[in-house]
């Protein structure tokens, strides 16, 4: 049986951990802010440049060459702003995980250990009973951990093909601004 002194650290705990949540959501809004308000001053000051260059332009062979200068270093741009952002919501993604993690790891030990105490008070011939509910617990436990291990070589995957296709993006850029300058 749990006593009220239990109860209120279990409710202590959790409030505790909701406001760690909260916080760490925080932090994961204003690094996008932050990301997308340098990203935003960025382009503005370079829709200036490029206004002007554009401006500047005397014939058609140096439009060709100002637009294949300009699409390498955008395709660069977007790549590194893309490659940002899912940092940003990899990483509070992770922090979460691990609270929800450890939170969870707790509540279990906590259930084993009142499993335990009503054990020892249960009469006689419910042995059983405690070992198929522990057994029970433990295969849970099991399962979450598959399902954490399988998150995981996800996101492996997930950051492994972002990376790749990030790189194909901006190699093409190279690509076509090489062939665009020869011209």
């Amino acid at each position: 049986m749990l006593t009220a002194e239990q109860i209120l650290a279990s409710h202590k705990a959790n409030v505790e951990t909701l406001f760690g949540l909260t916080a760490k959501a925080f932090e994961g809004v204003e690094k996008l802010v932050e990301l997308n308000m340098t990203a935003s001053k960025a382009a503005i000051a370079e829709a200036a440049g490029t206004t002007q260059a554009l401006l500047s332009v005397k014939d058609a062979q140096e439009l060709l060459s100002l637009q294949a200068s300009l699409f390498q270093p955008l395709a660069e741009k977007t790549a590194a702003y893309s490659r940002h952002l899912y940092d940003i919501t990899s990483g509070t993604g992770a922090e979460m995980g691990k609270t929800f993690e450890a939170t969870a790891s707790d509540a279990q030990r906590k259930l084993l250990a009142v499993v335990d105490n009503a054990a020892k008070n249960a009469p006689a011939g419910s042995e059983t009973a405690v070992a198929v509910f522990k057994s029970a617990v433990a295969a849970g436990t099991n399962a979450l951990e598959s399902v954490q291990k399988a998150v995981k070589q996800a996101t492996d995957v997930a950051e492994a093909n972002f990376n790749t296709m990030a790189n194909t993006a901006v190699n093409a850029a190279k690509s076509t601004t090489a062939r665009t300058a020869k011209r």
